[in-house]
């Protein structure tokens, strides 16, 4: 009785911040369905955090393209995201439930960027071409969001040493530009580690490319 209790008044104090963003969208219903989809998809132990909402309500403005809420924080709709926190603090598992309320346009693939730099090992450079332009001999572009950028290392092919994520994101840079498609990206890392990790070059596109939301440092691990 007690938890059903601290539940309905956890759920009508995220209610109230959710009222006063905006006017466009129910996003009382919208969160409502985030946490019922992270149940089915993480346990009933999922929880949006009332100190995440309004990390939270910015990502949902972006996805249903309100121009208002955007407007106001500063989102440039043209771009990605750039979802940024400490470790645990449910940046992928947002992503991924975002996922399900994109309009078909602008859908997104969650791919690991340690995956990614695996896939080189065995296919060389033809992964840099599968997750910029597409397939080899065929225009497919896609919408991703590359998840823990930063936690990759530099992998060789043949003896060749390549900063896999970096090559991809430039070449996404140029789809970007000519209005092919957008990307996302999850990383712990802040501006100044992104710089030594991938060079002043790819972080001055990425401020180009993408809209920079991210958690208060202070969140805690709800991984424990």
């Amino acid at each position: 009785m007690q938890q059903a209790i601290k539940h309905l008044e956890h759920s009508s104090s995220i209610a109230q911040q959710a009222k006063t963003i905006s006017n466009r969208y129910d996003y009382n219903r919208v969160l409502r369905f985030l946490d019922q989809k992270g149940k089915e998809f993480y346990g009933l132990k999922f929880q949006l955090q009332h100190e995440d909402i309004p990390t939270i309500l910015k990502l949902a403005g972006y996805f249903l393209q309100d121009t208002a809420l955007c407007e106001d924080h500063g989102i440039d709709l043209r771009k990605g995201i750039m979802l940024t926190g400490p470790i645990g603090c449910g940046k992928t598992t947002l992503m991924n439930l975002f996922r399900l309320i994109c309009n078909q346009e602008d859908r997104f693939v969650v791919k690991s960027a340690r995956d990614i730099t695996f896939e080189f090992i065995q296919d060389g450079y033809e992964t840099i071409h599968r997750y910029s332009r597409g397939k080899i001999y065929a225009s497919e572009f896609k919408n991703y969001c590359f998840d823990d950028l930063g936690t990759e290392k530099n992998m060789k092919h043949y003896g060749n040493e390549c900063n896999v994520l970096a090559e991809i994101l430039l070449s996404r840079y140029d789809l970007f530009i000519a209005g092919k498609l957008k990307t996302h990206i999850t990383t712990n890392l802040s501006a100044t580690e992104l710089e030594e990790a991938y060079g002043n070059r790819l972080r001055s596109r990425l401020r180009e490319m993408v809209n920079l939301i991210g958690f208060d440092m202070s969140v805690q691990d709800k991984r424990r």
